[in-house]
């Protein structure tokens, strides 16, 4: 199974699955610090929370979760033809 996966370059790797992008879509849409995301994500320190930001995409942030999914499977079926 294809997992969608943020590396940071501390060599941590958070998954991206319904509990991350709960605390994702949380971060983004209130007033939710940098400390806070750190962390609910089980980061050292809120740069580590602000490199993930910088590196997640930002069609996840704004995919509705119910069509999260849907989306990752099709770019998971698409991986696999390359």
């Amino acid at each position: 199974m294809c997992e969608l996966v943020i590396r940071l370059s501390s060599g941590k790797e958070i998954p991206i699955n319904e509990d991350t992008l709960a605390i994702i879509y949380k971060y983004i849409r209130s007033e939710f610090m940098l400390e806070s995301l750190a962390r609910d994500l089980g980061l050292e320190n809120w740069e580590e929370a602000y490199e993930f930001i910088k590196k997640l995409p930002s069609w996840i942030a704004w995919t509705p979760s119910s069509f999260f999914e849907y989306t990752k499977r099709k770019i998971c079926s698409e991986e696999v033809k390359e």
